[in-house]
C-alpha cells in the first residue's frame, strides 16, 4: 500500500501525496525502532514541502502533520530538542486551520493536543506531568477518527501507569476499548500495560481479568 502511494505521487508529481505517504511510512520506523532514520525521512519531506510554499489549508495540514509525527519519532529516539522544536511548529500550524482530514491524515488543534500526550510519554520523566494534566482536563471530541481518540487513551494509560495511578490507567484502557475495540486489542502497549497491572494487582479484579481474557493474555 505504501509503495503504491509513493509510485502514484511520483507519477502525478503531487508533493502533498508524497508527504502523506511519508507520514504513513513512519509506522515502519516505529515498529523497527529506527527512530533516527524515521526522523531523517520526515525532515526530508518537510524540506521538500517548504521549498514549494503554499498558503492553502491542505498544504498547512499536511506540513503540520509531518511536524507532529516528527516530534514523536524524535522523542522516541531521545532527541529532545528536535522533538520540542517540531512540536512547537506543529502547534503553530495547528492554530492556523480547523481540525480536519488533510490527504487522509487528521490534523488541527485537537490532533496536536493528542500528540502532545504521545510526546510527553515518549520523553518520559519530568514531561509526564503534561500528559497527566491533559488527561485530567481535556478529551478528544467525538468527531475525531476513532483510532486517534483511542490512541489518546492508550498513551494516557501508559502515563498514568508510570505515575503509579493504576486504577486511572485501567479506566483509560477501558475507554480506549469502548472507542475502538480492534485498535485497542491489537496495540502492543495495551497488552504490556495490562500484563503490568496484573502483576501489580496479584489478586486482580474480575474486570481486569476479563480485560486480559479479551486480549487473550490468560
Amino acid at each position: 500500500m505504501i509503495d503504491l502511494m509513493r509510485q502514484t505521487s511520483a507519477r502525478v508529481d503531487d508533493p502533498l501525496l508524497g508527504a502523506s505517504t511519508a507520514y504513513v511510512r513512519t509506522e515502519v520506523f516505529f515498529a523497527t525502532r529506527t527512530h533516527q532514520a524515521g526522523l531523517r525521512a520526515l525532515e526530508g519531506e518537510i524540506d521538500n514541502l517548504r521549498a514549494r510554499s503554499d498558503a492553502s489549508s491542505m498544504y498547512t495540514g499536511v506540513l503540520g502533520s509531518l511536524h507532529m509525527r516528527a516530534a514523536v519519532v524524535a522523542a522516541r529516539g531521545g532527541q529532545v530538542a528536535e522533538a520540542l522544536s517540531h512540536h512547537d511548529e506543529a502547534r503553530r500550524l495547528g492554530g492556523l486551520i480547523p481540525e480536519g482530514v488533510y490527504y487522509g491524515t487528521a490534523f488541527g488543534p485537537d490532533s496536536v493536543r493528542i500528540h502532545e500526550v504521545s510526546l510527553a510519554v515518549s520523553l518520559g520523566d519530568r514531561h509526564l506531568r503534561a500528559a497527566l494534566e491533559i488527561g485530567d482536563t481535556w478529551a478528544p471530541p467525538p468527531g475525531m477518527p476513532a483510532e486517534r481518540r483511542s490512541g489518546f487513551y492508550i498513551e494516557l494509560a501508559r502515563a498514568r501507569l508510570w505515575a503509579g495511578m493504576r486504577d486511572a490507567a485501567f479506566d483509560a484502557l477501558r475507554t480506549a476499548r469502548r472507542i475502538a475495540p480492534q485498535h485497542t486489542r491489537e496495540h502492543r502497549w495495551v497488552r504490556e500495560d495490562v500484563e503490568t497491572l496484573l502483576r501489580l494487582h496479584r489478586a486482580g479484579s474480575d474486570e481486569l481479568c476479563g480485560f486480559a481474557d479479551w486480549l487473550a493474555l490468560t
